[in-house]
């Protein structure tokens, strides 16, 4: 069942991958792993002095959570396999968390920035998310060359049209870029709540084409009905070739010895109830 751990609790999230770590990795230290997650959890609770806790309502800390059990159900997956290639170490297991941890960080807001929420950043989230990393990484004990595979992984979860493929350095780092972008798209889709959550999904969009002055008629959804209407398309014409073209098909590591893929599961059922209640809500309108 994916995101089995308890995705509310920060405190669980980082216990299990602790225990999933050092699992993998047997006499790893397991410092950076948590130091990682201690910064983490200072920033998105707003107990680092520069920013504030959190305000974003859909890509929330939990979301951050969920992206980064996702990310290492994926690695536990591909390490299972003896002759796995790419071959990771326990560093690069570290680096993938500290990717999945602060991929969404550009939506925390400044301590004196009191405008709106950190939606109104979502053109320009991934760049506020590499540009904190970079800052605060090195204090987690990272190298330069380090926070370049961080800073990769995070920027694949960016926008992009499907069938283009930045640059990497070597196999490693394309690897788990992939990872994190397709933990990103998995996650959230996957999650028991994401039908619920469309209109609060709907609400940051306005919020940052507001920000930005994006003009009426060139906004991507008209309505939060619009989004869920579109949602189902979304998932077959752009996550699906993505996940398949764009992040290397590194999802089918999760694939069980029967075809099936517990994510991809959860994803058509959430896509099912959000046709049907899109489809009573047509109806409900009809008849009015």
């Amino acid at each position: 069942m994916p995101l089995s751990t308890d995705t509310t609790s920060a405190t669980n999230v980082a216990e299990a991958t602790r225990r999933l770590f050092v699992g993998l990795f047997p006499g790893a230290d397991d410092t950076t792993l948590q130091r990682l997650f201690t910064v983490a959890d200072r920033f998105f609770t707003g107990q680092q002095p520069d920013y504030q806790a959190v305000d974003i309502k859909y890509h929330d800390y939990r979301h951050t959570l969920q992206v980064t059990v996702c990310s290492t159900d994926l690695l536990a997956a591909h390490l299972d396999y003896a002759d796995a290639k790419p071959q990771l170490t326990a560093r690069h297991f570290e680096l993938c968390v500290a990717a999945a941890l602060f991929h969404d960080s550009g939506y925390l807001k400044a301590r004196a920035d009191y405008a709106g929420t950190g939606a109104k950043y979502t053109y320009c989230h991934v760049l506020r998310s590499c540009a904190l990393a970079a800052s605060y990484l090195p204090g987690c004990g990272l190298s330069l060359d380090e926070i370049d595979l961080v800073l990769g992984a995070i920027r694949r979860t960016g926008p992009s049209p499907v069938g283009t493929s930045p640059r990497f350095r070597n196999n490693e780092e394309h690897f788990l870029a992939c990872v994190v972008a397709s933990a990103d798209y998995l996650a959230q889709m996957a999650a028991a709540e994401y039908p619920d959550e469309l209109g609060i999904l709907y609400e940051e969009f306005t919020e940052s084409d507001d920000f930005v002055g994006t003009p009426l008629e060139r906004r991507t959804f008209k309505s939060a009905p619009d989004l869920a209407t579109r949602t189902p398309k979304f998932w077959t014409k752009i996550v699906k070739p993505k996940l398949e073209k764009d992040f290397g098909g590194v999802y089918h590591l999760l694939d069980t010895p029967d075809g099936a893929n517990p994510y991809l599961d959860a994803i058509e059922r959430n896509l099912a109830l959000i046709t049907e209640r899109a489809a009573a809500a047509e109806d409900s309108c009809a008849s009015v």
